[in-house]
């Protein structure tokens, strides 16, 4: 996950802070250059194009998914930081509730958008099918088996009270993988666990096409699971997977 995360923020450059630039500086700037650097936030291309899905995600759905709301947060995380380095820069904190707030909201749907692009992948070319290797261990290991994670999967997405995701987590206190919801992309987030896997299960992920049939597209959707990729992101975690 190390590695994704680096994929999903890329660092645009900051603000200098060396003592002997600020000495010239007006005391605006020096505020601003003190208020700490800024990463701009960008949408990351698609690994494939918009109609790679069909007919299990249709492309219209993938065009506005990505281009539409994964670019709205991205721009409103972008916004949310530069309103609190300003907040920093101007020593006025009196909106900083409200400003962290949509960060949080919009942080995490920047990031899981990033992770949910990538654990998909075309049917038959790299989507779909079950786990295999140190990942499927690992889930018959946590689950008892495929089947048993499956249908749990299945059902934590299915029952998301309104907008959110469900999710696969490892755990790196005990490498334990385990089945989460989030509620919109940040609320009952779990501290210490880390994505893995996720399917969105906000209306805009499948209305199109599913209209009110959540149960439908998330049954559809696991033709277009990306393992490889899910495995992947288990082995980049800080904690050893293996199963000793």
């Amino acid at each position: 996950m190390n590695n994704s995360r680096r994929d999903f923020l890329k660092t645009a450059g900051g603000i200098a802070a060396a003592g002997t630039v600020l000495t010239g500086l007006s005391a605006s700037a020096q505020a601003q250059a003190s208020a700490g650097e800024l990463t701009e936030h960008i949408l990351p291309d698609l690994p494939y194009a918009y109609d790679a899905l069909e007919p299990f995600i249709d492309a219209q759905t993938m065009e506005l998914h990505h281009s539409k709301h994964h670019a709205a947060y991205v721009s409103g995380l972008n916004a949310a930081e530069a309103a609190l380095a300003k907040a920093r820069g101007d020593g006025n904190f009196d909106l900083v509730q409200l400003y962290t707030k949509r960060a949080a909201f919009n942080g995490g749907g920047h990031f899981l958008h990033s992770l949910f692009w990538k654990v998909m992948a075309p049917a038959g070319k790299g989507g779909g099918g079950e786990p295999s290797g140190v990942l499927r261990d690992a889930i018959d290991r946590d689950f008892g088996s495929f089947d048993n994670f499956k249908k749990q999967f299945s059902a934590a997405a299915v029952q998301v009270e309104g907008s959110g995701w469900g999710l696969l987590l490892h755990r790196p206190s005990d490498g334990r993988l385990i089945v989460s919801q989030a509620e919109n992309q940040h609320k009952l987030t779990g501290w210490e666990s880390l994505p893995i896997l996720g399917i969105d299960v906000w209306e805009h992920a499948y209305y199109l096409k599913y209209q009110n049939k959540r149960a439908d597209y998330v049954e559809a959707w696991w033709n277009v699971v990306n393992w490889s990729q899910v495995e992947a992101n288990l082995r980049h975690h800080p904690h050893d997977v293996s199963l000793t």
